[in-house]
C-alpha cells in the first residue's frame, strides 16, 4: 500500500510503501484484550490490615450462660472480633497477595499491535472515535518535523496537514472529573487527540506534549494502549517517515 509523505507546509513531497503491518485485519476483540492486560500491570495491591477488627481484650464465656459462644469484650457483654459483630473483622477482605497483572501471549500482543496500527489508516474507524481531520490517512510527515522546538511550530504543521481541529476538539471538551479524583491531583479529564510517533528522542517530543490530548512516543516504544485508548482502536496518528521505517523493521 502506498502512502503520501507531507512536508512541514502540507505539500506532498513523495510516496512510500507502507510496511505489511498496516495491512493487518481489524480485530477489536484482541486489541481490547491487549489493552486490558497492559492496564492491569498498573493496578496497585490493596487491602486492610490483617489484624483489623481483632484488637480487643476479649474472652469466651463458654456454655451455660444462655449467650452465643462468641468472643466477648472483657469490660462488657458485646460480641467482638467475629464478622457478624459490630467492629469485628471482615469475613473475606481484599488480599494484598492477589495478582492483578493479566498475562497475554506474545504472538497475541504483536497481532493486537499490528491490528491497532492498521486501524490508524482506516478513515471510517478513526472517525468512529470522533476524531476530526481533513484529507487522507495516514498522516506521514518528513523527518524535519523532529527538529521543531516550539509548540507554535507544531501547531502550524498540524494545521497544514489537517489535524489541528482535533486538538481544538480535545481542548474544548476539557471537563471537571466526577468523584473524589478531584481531591487527588486529577481535577480535569481531557479527551485524547493526536498521537505523534517519532523515530528518536528529539525537541519535537517536548513541544508537542504541550497541546491538549496529544501524546508523543518513540516508534520502538509504541504500544496498543497508545494506539487504542480505552481499548477503542482508530486513534488519529501522525508518523514521521523514519518512524514508519522503524515500525516496518520492528513488526
Amino acid at each position: 500500500m502506498k502512502a503520501k509523505v507531507y512536508s512541514l507546509t502540507g505539500e506532498v513531497v513523495e510516496e512510500i510503501e507502507l510496511p505489511a503491518a498496516f495491512n493487518e485485519e481489524f480485530r477489536p476483540d484482541i486489541i481490547r484484550k491487549a489493552v486490558h492486560a497492559i492496564q492491569s500491570h498498573r493496578r496497585q495491591p490493596y487491602g486492610p490490615n490483617p489484624l483489623a477488627g481483632t484488637d480487643y481484650a476479649w474472652e469466651n464465656w463458654g456454655p451455660g450462660y444462655g449467650y452465643a459462644r462468641v468472643p466477648r469484650w472483657k469490660l462488657g457483654r458485646r460480641a467482638v472480633v467475629v464478622p457478624q459483630a459490630v467492629g469485628g473483622r471482615r469475613a473475606h477482605p481484599p488480599k494484598v497477595q492477589k495478582k492483578w497483572a493479566e498475562k497475554i501471549n506474545k504472538k497475541e500482543m504483536r497481532k493486537a499491535l499490528r491490528s491497532a496500527l492498521a486501524a490508524t489508516i482506516n478513515e471510517e474507524i478513526v472517525r468512529a472515535r470522533n476524531h476530526v481531520f481533513e484529507g487522507e490517512l495516514p498522516k506521514i510527515v518528513v523527518d524535519d518535523f523532529e527538529n521543531l522546538k516550539k509548540t507554535k511550530e507544531i501547531i502550524e504543521v498540524f494545521k497544514a496537514i489537517g489535524v489541528y481541529a482535533d486538538v481544538e476538539r480535545a481542548k474544548e471538551r476539557k471537563r471537571y472529573r466526577a468523584g473524589k479524583g478531584k481531591m487527588r491531583g486529577r481535577r480535569f479529564k481531557t479527551k485524547k487527540s493526536v498521537l505523534v510517533v517519532v523515530s528518536k528522542v528529539c525537541d519535537a517530543m517536548k513541544a508537542a506534549k504541550n497541546l491538549a490530548g496529544v501524546d508523543v512516543v518513540l516508534a520502538k516504544d509504541l504500544n496498543v494502549e497508545l494506539l487504542a485508548p480505552g481499548g477503542h482502536a482508530g486513534r488519529l496518528t501522525v508518523y514521521t517517515k523514519s518512524a514508519i521505517a522503524q515500525l516496518g523493521e520492528r513488526l
